[in-house]
């Protein structure tokens, strides 16, 4: 019997329990909380992370782009930390980029989350030329289109794939607005934010709003 055969009986042999089963990467997975966040990670994981955000707010641009990989690769990835992103909307600007970063569904939300933000000073700056415009529509769903489509967000998320019809039907989409705005009045009125970025652990309330004061908060367990 040859040394490689002997070597395969061997392993045939061991129980199941011996041979290692591949490290889960729970970058890979997410899903929508009840209130409408999108979770990122673990749902079982020991420390809940929550951030809430603004779309337009520029400490939140710079908080994403800090922290995201090193959330991603040093606790979410290993399943020790989930990361859920709630809205905070402030102005009818942030309410239109929320309802587009939904487009496409749970598993493109990251990706639209973090290219919105990526892209804010193009965009914002589109957005104030389009604010000391012409009127601009009265109807809500016509105006947040109105917006999406001369502040240069639905070009922006046309790169992403999307089109204008897919881009309209977002910002027309019922269920979308209702999430947005009951974690709004969850943000301001009930966890009562300072400001955004803000941020929950285990529900209780974290201060600061930079990556190093978050990352000085985070249980020392959960890298």
């Amino acid at each position: 019997m040859t040394k490689i055969r002997l070597a395969i009986l061997a392993l045939i042999a061991l129980p199941g329990a011996l041979i290692a089963a591949p490290a889960v990467n729970w970058t890979a997975r997410v899903a929508l909380s009840p209130i409408g966040g999108h979770v990122l990670g673990n749902p079982a994981a020991p420390t809940k992370l929550v951030e809430y955000i603004s779309y337009t707010c520029s400490h939140c641009a710079h908080f994403v782009g800090e922290a995201s990989a090193p959330l991603k690769a040093d606790y979410v990835k290993g399943g020790k930390v989930s990361v859920e992103v709630r809205n905070a909307v402030r102005d009818k600007y942030d309410l239109t980029a929320a309802l587009l970063a939904r487009c496409g569904g749970a598993k493109r939300f990251f990706g639209n989350h973090e290219a919105l933000f990526a892209n804010q000073d193009a965009w914002m700056e589109q957005l104030q030329a389009y604010d000391r415009g012409a009127a601009k529509p009265s109807e809500q769903i016509a105006a947040l289109r109105d917006i999406g489509r001369n502040t240069g967000l639905y070009t922006l998320m046309g790169k992403r794939g999307f089109t204008p019809a897919q881009l309209d039907a977002c910002i027309a989409d019922p269920a979308s607005m209702k999430q947005i705005l009951a974690m709004t009045d969850e943000a301001w009125n009930k966890v009562k934010i300072g400001g955004t970025p803000g941020f929950t652990i285990n529900g209780a309330l974290a201060s600061g709003s930079s990556w190093a004061s978050l990352r000085d908060a985070l249980p020392k367990a959960a890298r």
